[in-house]
């Protein structure tokens, strides 16, 4: 890493954990040589890199201050005591889900509500190379070959990346599932029965709950704090008086909050859990899509036991419409595959084909960066609209990763009310109650920043801060 590269990591880091906050001024280029012993040269070049990630901004004549006028802090206090865990004896939730989520697929939609990045930030007519390349080169036995494990050369090229990050998962071990939520299914069929009692997050993946809903399972809701993660205190209380039989957590950048565990937590996570013989399902969709020079470890990294099933896909990292994803199954890989086979038998062929092509010869790493750069600067300019547009005592926590804010208005605040306001003006939200068993978090809304941010986005999101403080006159 270059040197200005490395002081450019350093200012942002202080940035994201609120050391210097929003439309502070930064340190004059003539302090920064002094101070690190560079070139005026090197330190403009770290404030341009700051500023393409869209972290700070110049002032004519006045320097670089950072980006955004929301107020971070609020949100980041610890709780004094960990909340209750609350179990819901029956999941329904499906309907709210199905009306945001179809209101959000209309391409005139100002996209907030949306649980996908843009298709444009993804390198399709690359894609579609791979896809050719690997259909010239298939032989007829390959089709039938690897079920329902999945095509070996996907396999052998996912296992590189848990090589990368210092994980030696065996390739055999892989399998490969129509997408991370197949593999998530999978997972939860494989440990747990109808009637069951599974810790799940709240607010938490609505797919999550979806899935607890069709198999007639319950879910015991363990609270997330929007900058640290799960409440371990609250798991490992409400682990002592009900009969959990597995969890279904997102360890990082969990949707819809942002929130990532700790490596520390995720450790004490998985000791908790093993301690007990208790499956973990480890969601990790977003891992990939960090913002920082480092990523962070999954909670399958501290597993010793086989309990922890880690899974992913790349649809939301490269590929959504091939619908491909994996899971690491630990001890349960059989329990899995024999579901797999009795189920769809094998994701699309030619999707994995395509995909171990790209892998191995596409770029996939430098894509990577490009979308985590992006993303970053999407970030800040819905952080900045929030501060522009939106009622002064909201809370929102900046995550150092995926494409996702969670917005807190004022106790008593009701975001259906906003949703079906903003839906009737041309913009989708996904409000709170779809993230809850209980459908709570009713003061809470999900914004989505995976979007190219355009004039579009810009004056939904002035239309959408004066719908709140609309409401906000007339009684929440």
């Amino acid at each position: 890493m270059k040197r200005y590269e490395q002081l450019a990591e350093l200012l942002a880091a202080d940035i994201r954990s609120g050391q210097r906050a929003p439309g502070s001024r930064l340190p004059s280029i003539r302090t920064l040589t002094a101070q690190h012993g560079i070139s005026p040269s090197t330190a403009f070049q770290a404030y341009y890199r700051l500023e393409e990630k869209g972290l700070v901004r110049a002032r004519q004549r006045s320097g670089y201050y950072v980006t955004g006028a929301v107020a971070l802090p609020p949100m980041a206090t610890a709780r004094a005591a960990p909340a209750p865990a609350r179990v819901a004896a029956k999941v329904d939730i499906s309907e709210l889900v199905f009306a945001v989520l179809g209101a959000a697929q209309q391409r005139d939609i100002a996209p907030l509500g949306s649980a996908f990045p843009s298709p444009e930030l993804f390198p399709l007519p690359r894609l579609a190379k791979s896809l050719a390349a690997s259909a010239r080169r298939a032989q007829p036995w390959e089709s039938v070959q690897h079920l329902p494990q999945g095509s070996a050369s996907l396999r052998q090229q996912i296992a590189l990346r848990y090589l990368g990050m210092g994980l030696a998962q065996p390739a055999e071990e892989l399998v490969v599932t129509s997408g991370a939520l197949e593999a998530l299914n999978l997972c939860l069929s494989a440990v747990a029965q109808p009637g069951d009692l599974i810790a799940v997050e709240s607010p938490g993946f609505y797919a999550s709950l979806q899935a607890l809903e069709r198999l007639k399972m319950r879910a015991l809701e363990i609270p997330v704090h929007p900058q640290h993660g799960l409440d371990l205190d609250a798991l490992e209380q409400a682990l002592k008086r009900h009969p959990v039989k597995a969890c279904w957590l997102m360890t990082t950048f969990q949707n819809p909050t942002g929130a990532s565990l700790s490596a520390a937590s995720k450790e004490r996570l998985v000791a908790l859990l093993a301690s007990r013989q208790i499956p973990l399902i480890e969601d990790d969709v977003y891992g990939e899509l960090y913002f920082g020079s480092q990523a962070p470890l999954p909670a399958k990294a501290f597993d010793r036991q086989g309990l922890v099933m880690h899974c992913s896909s790349f649809s939301k990292t490269l590929a959504p419409g091939y619908r491909v994803g994996w899971v690491a199954p630990g001890r349960f890989g059989p329990a899995i595959e024999r579901l797999k086979l009795m189920t769809t038998l094998s994701a699309s062929q030619p999707a994995q084909a395509a995909l171990a092509d790209y892998l191995q010869h596409g770029g996939y790493d430098k894509h990577l960066r490009r979308l985590r750069h992006t993303l970053e600067s999407q970030q800040a300019q819905l952080l900045a609209a929030l501060g522009r547009y939106f009622p002064v005592d909201i809370k929102v926590v900046q995550p150092s990763g995926g494409y996702f804010l969670w917005v807190e208005f004022a106790p008593g605040f009701d975001t259906l009310a906003l949703h079906q306001r903003a839906l009737a003006q041309g913009i989708s939200i996904a409000p709170g109650p779809m993230f809850s068993a209980r459908q709570g978090w009713r003061h809470s809304i999900r914004l989505n920043y995976g979007h190219p941010w355009t004039e579009q986005l810009e004056a939904a999101m002035a239309t959408l801060g004066q719908l709140a403080k609309d409401l906000y006159k007339n009684g929440l």
